[in-house]
């Protein structure tokens, strides 16, 4: 593919649905439309400090294009790239279970759609200034909350699971004043801004707010745009708007999957955040689940009911999935059938994880003893403090000919703490019977199930300390960490030795530091 020396962008979105008449940048509400034209403010001294070059290369841009003040200037909205017309979302949601009216891009601004070859992509700024959906806030962003999406984002991609894409981060030059913990302390901090590319960035909340006001028109429209350019191959049929709800349900099914399989805690599963790709979208207040806990959550605004915390997060999927079934209603007319694609989730979700816990632990024949060794191993990794991804990966050590007691030792480095206690062991002692038992029914030698394994856990996550780590650095002009990081994440499943230092138990000084265990919304 010839390299481009230039980003050209074409309005699609807002040439095939119908736009806000009002061109006022100030923040109302938005009715009978799918979008508004805004501008990004335009920032005092851009500067790239990161650039995904994996994801420069797919999309066919030349390297020397990419690091040049003009790039900088288009990926933070100083300059337009030929052919954009920037426009902000609308949307509603549903957040923390409850309806929460309008929403929309309030923080992000699309420039437009990119083509490269068969590739379509949307070019979205995250902290380019307001839009009429910033509810009275100033619509930028900070260096942290911006290093955290553009690592997490190319980190998710990297793993395999189905993510939007972070093409450049860059500093603005501007001093954004945030509150970190919202405890009244607001302080300014260094301002950032993260393209984002996808597909597209539509979420269930776009078809929400049509539906919340009875526009059935529009609602019909925005359907009918989705399928034609994201899932084309059910324009023709009849039921396209039943089968367009069951794609996207099963997409969405197949994400909580690989959420749960790498460990990811997503933290604001809001309808407004659930992509209608079946995408990972908006990474804010993420973490991984450095000891495996199924209630943990990284968001402190979810702290009194953990609604979002990891193990609900495939019902949360399924409640949300409902919320987009009552907005799709006026389509289909279909109730039972709705009703049915959404009482198949679990199902199908229960025999999915299945699978992937089987391979996670490097099973392939059937056995009816499955599922009940996946529910031991489970109660077991609570049973202390055992941290899952260096479980997981160490895990793939181990041979059947090896007593309970070697494997113990093999599995020592994912404890936190010794625990050598009679409960512990009975416990440990009877999922590991089972376990060396099945592994000696399989026909795969161990070196053979060893790369198997190693290909479903990743021996490398974005753990919250390590971003914390990257910041800080970044926080005094050092970009080696944040480097180091995205290097080492494009390759998650690799040993990659001179990279080991990483492959650690969190350290005891981030147990408590901000940044470290939990997070905040604020951005």
């Amino acid at each position: 593919m010839h390299k481009k020396s230039k980003i050209e962008l074409f309005p699609v979105f807002t040439v095939e649905l119908p736009g806000d008449p009002l061109e006022s940048n100030i923040p109302r509400q938005v009715t009978r439309a799918c979008y508004s034209m805004v501008l990004p403010k335009g920032m005092s001294s851009p500067k790239l400090i990161a650039l995904s070059a994996v994801l420069a290369d797919e999309l066919g841009l030349d390297p020397d294009y990419c690091v040049s003040p003009q790039f900088a200037d288009i990926m933070t909205g100083t300059t337009l790239a030929p052919g954009s017309r920037p426009y902000a979302m609308c949307y509603g949601g549903h957040q923390f279970g409850h309806w929460a009216g309008q929403l929309g891009d309030g923080r992000a601004i699309n420039l437009g759609e990119y083509f490269a070859g068969n590739l379509q992509v949307t070019l979205q700024l995250k902290g380019a200034g307001p839009t009429p959906y910033s509810r009275g806030a100033d619509g930028f962003a900070v260096l942290r909350s911006s290093i955290r999406e553009f690592l997490c984002s190319e980190a998710m991609h990297h793993l395999g699971v189905p993510t939007t894409r972070a093409l450049s981060l860059c500093l603005t030059g501007e001093q954004v004043v945030r509150d970190m913990l919202y405890d009244g302390n607001p302080a300014p901090e260094k301002g950032a801004i993260v393209c984002r590319v996808s597909p597209s960035f539509i979420r269930f909340g776009n078809f929400e707010i049509l539906a919340s006001r009875g526009d059935t028109e529009n609602l019909r429209k925005l359907a009918d745009y989705t399928i034609r350019h994201h899932y084309g191959h059910l324009e023709n049929r009849n039921d396209r708007y039943l089968a367009f709800f069951a794609e996207v349900a099963d997409r969405t099914n197949k994400l909580m999957v690989d959420w749960q399989r790498v460990g990811f805690v997503h933290g604001v599963m809001n309808t407004d955040n659930m992509s209608i790709l079946g995408l990972t979208i908006d990474y804010g207040p993420y973490g991984w689940l450095d000891s495996y806990d199924p209630d943990w959550t990284p968001n402190t605004t979810d702290l009194p009911g953990r609604r979002y915390r990891f193990g609900q997060q495939p019902l949360i999927a399924q409640w949300n999935l409902f919320k987009l079934a009552n907005a799709l209603f006026p389509l289909t007319g279909n109730e039972e059938k709705l009703m049915q694609i959404i009482e198949n989730f679990r199902l199908d979700f229960t025999g999915r994880y299945t699978e992937m816990m089987k391979s996670k632990i490097g099973l392939c024949l059937d056995d009816e003893r499955d599922e009940n060794l996946i529910f031991l191993l489970e109660q077991l990794l609570k049973s202390r403090e055992t941290d899952m991804t260096i479980f997981f990966r160490l895990l793939s050590d181990v041979r059947p000919d090896m007593t309970a007691e070697a494997m113990l030792a093999v599995l020592g480095p994912s404890f936190y703490e010794e625990d050598e206690s009679p409960d512990f062991l009975r416990q440990y002692n009877t999922w590991a019977s089972v376990y060396l038992e099945r592994l000696r029914s399989e026909k795969v030698s161990p070196a053979e199930r060893k790369k198997m394994m190693d290909r479903i856990n990743p021996k490398y996550v974005l753990r919250n300390y390590m971003a914390q780590m990257a910041i800080d650095a970044s926080e005094r002009g050092d970009q080696s960490v944040l480097n180091e990081l995205y290097n080492l994440l494009r390759n998650p499943y690799s040993e990659q030795p001179e990279m080991e230092k990483w492959f650690a138990l969190r350290p005891d000084w981030a147990r408590q530091k901000v940044g470290c265990s939990m997070l905040s919304c604020s951005s």
